[in-house]
């Protein structure tokens, strides 16, 4: 994670990759279940993944718990900020 917010590092671009990869699909998921249909979920989870690169990476540190509380938590979030919540 901490390889992934640092845009000074060659690894980075690859971090990112790798982040993005390993949780698209469970936030899309996530969206899919909370009512959204699957082109709203696919662009909402793209959003959700620019606007947390920029803005929120910072945020997440070991010692705040665990990245996937962190990843859910900042996208329960987004969701209910970004169309209101569909499910609960």
């Amino acid at each position: 994670m901490v390889t992934a917010g640092d845009t000074e590092t060659s690894q980075s671009s690859e971090a990112l990759e790798t982040l993005c990869r390993t949780y698209w699909h469970p936030l899309y998921a996530y969206a899919r279940r909370r009512g959204r249909s699957p082109e709203e979920a696919q662009d909402l989870t793209q959003e959700f993944f620019a606007r947390l690169f920029k803005k929120c990476v910072a945020q997440a540190s070991p010692e705040r718990g665990r990245f996937r509380t962190f990843l859910l938590t900042s996208f329960q979030h987004f969701l209910s900020t970004n169309g209101g919540s569909r499910n609960g």
